[in-house]
This record gives structure tokens, sequence and C-alpha cells, in this order.
């Protein structure tokens, strides 16, 4: 049977699909320009549909039929890799993606316990906001997905390992700063300081919807840390739910933790993959060792 693309015109397309253009592509590979367009060509020429759009301002991005066969492409390299190290048995690979604001509290743990169990596995750290680990779960750019359960799209599989509870963060000295709780119309009378990532920023905001003054919104960031910090010198309070130990931010100012009244509406941290995933034997290895490492009992 005569195959119509070879490797490294397969390589070329996923490099394509990762840096969003050719030029970047072409340096990341070590070729020219000309060379990853071609490829392009010859690719899309081969399975008769287009791959990619180039749309100006935002480089090259995949059609759905593009989405659809990159995700294809991904586990060929995959078995590729595992066929030419002289693996035996089933792969032991896994790309696992991490939304931001949960990566630095629970994956790089969670990954060395994993590999201290699994020596013979090779895990993946990708990092990115929720909406991001959708796109990479649907082009097959990770396998699994460490997330919260809100805005999740209803055909991918999830797996909850933990309760995540929503509280408020407030500058030490703060009038409310001794309280054992507060409502959300309390916490709607300061100005509010929000994750301002997909999906995070509109639940949060729930969490102060039934107040009766307007929420006002002082200042938004991607970062935790930057939230933290910002809420320990005085410009807001916070809202967070990813828990964290007390300590000082970064710059060593101190911040408290106030828990919420009555019941929020709470999320749970969990594992997301696309239905197929879990046929692999190191995906139902990891998601039985996370969820181990989240239970209660451990």
């Amino acid at each position: 049977m005569n195959i119509p693309l070879n490797f490294r015109q397969v390589e070329i397309l996923l490099a394509v699909a990762d840096t969003g253009s050719t030029a970047a592509a072409s340096r990341a590979l070590n070729t020219s320009q000309p060379a990853v367009s071609l490829a392009i060509s010859r690719c899309e020429e081969v399975f008769g549909q287009k791959l990619f759009i180039r749309i100006p301002g935002r480089g090259m991005e995949l059609t759905p039929f593009g989405q659809h066969k990159l995700a294809q492409l991904r586990e060929l390299e995959k078995q590729a890799r595992w066929v030419l190290s002289g693996g035996e048995g089933t792969p032991e690979f896994l790309h696992l993606g991490v939304f931001s604001t949960l990566g630095p509290r629970y994956a790089p743990q969670l990954v060395r316990g994993f590999l201290e169990a699994r020596p013979d596995a090779e895990v993946r750290i990708l990092e990115g906001d929720l909406q991001t680990l959708f796109d990479w779960l649907n082009e097959g750019r990770i396998d699994l997905a460490l997330l919260y359960d809100f805005g999740i799209p209803s055909d991918f599989v999830i797996r909850p390992l933990a309760a995540a509870e929503p509280y408020a963060l407030l500058p030490q000295g703060h009038r409310f700063a001794g309280r054992s709780s507060l409502r959300g119309e309390e916490l709607a009378q300061e100005p509010v300081i929000l994750v301002n990532l997909p999906h995070s920023r509109g639940y949060f905001l729930s969490l102060l919807q039934n107040a009766s003054v307007p929420v006002r919104v002082a200042h938004e960031t991607g970062s935790i840390e930057m939230l933290r910090s910002m809420v320990a010198n005085g410009f807001g309070i916070g809202l967070l739910a990813t828990d964290l130990p007390d300590g000082p931010c970064y710059d060593g100012s101190p911040v408290v933790r106030v828990p919420l009244a009555g019941h929020p509406p709470q999320h749970q941290i969990a594992l997301a993959h696309r239905g197929a995933a879990l046929k692999r034997p190191i995906i139902q290895a990891f998601t039985a060792f996370a969820e181990a490492c989240f239970s209660p009992s451990t």
C-alpha cells in the first residue's frame, strides 16, 4: 500500500496547529516557510479538504475538518513515537491540560506522584484557560484536562474529584476580617477584584447576583497571585475557589480568607476527556490515581 504522506509532513501540520502560523512552525522545526506551506498544500490535496484558514491578525486556524483530522494525526504521532522508541504493550504517554488557576496548586504534585508510581510513563503538562482546554481536547492536543466542572461541553466525560468551595479574600485589618462567614450582600458593598478568565468571571459574579446594590468591579486579572496581592494592598476584596494554603503574598503582605455564608453554588475539581480516551490504560491509571489523591481518606 502506498502511503501518500510522510511523518515529516504530519509533524509540520501539528507545528502549524500548535503555533498558529507557518512562520512560527518553520522556526520551531528549523525548516523553511515555503516547505511548511508545501506540506500543508500536499496534506490538503491528499485529504481533499482545507485543513487551515488564514485569518488576518490571528494567523492560521483549523477548519472543523482540520480539527477532526489533526486529532487523528496526533494519535498517529503518539503511536509512532512509541513504536520508534522500541516500546512494548500499550503506549505510556499522557498529555495533561490544566486550568491555569488550578495548575500550580495541584498539577505538579499530582504528576510527580503518578510518575513515582509509574516510572515507565511520560506526562506532559499544558496550561490554559477553560476555553483553551476545551479546544485542545477537541483537537486531540491533550488527553485529559484538570479543571472546574462549569461550562464544560456535554460531549466530554467528566470525572469529579473534589468540591471547590468559593470564599472571600480580604486585606488584614478589614472590617470584615474577623467574621466567621460573609454574605454576598455584604461583599457587594465593597469594590471587587475578579479573575477574568473565560467562565470564571461569570461564576464569581453569580455569587453576588442577589445583592440589592450594584456590584463594583474594581479590577480584573487572570492571575491568582496578582489578585491576592491587590487584595492585600487594599484595592478591593477578592473571590476565589482554589483552595490555597494560608500565607503571605509575593510581596509579603498578608491576606485573610473568610468563607461565604449560606449555600453558594459549588463546583467540582474534575478531570475531563473525550469518551474514547478512557480506552487507553494510561488514562485509566492516571484517573484512578487522581481520584485516590483527592479522596478525603488519603
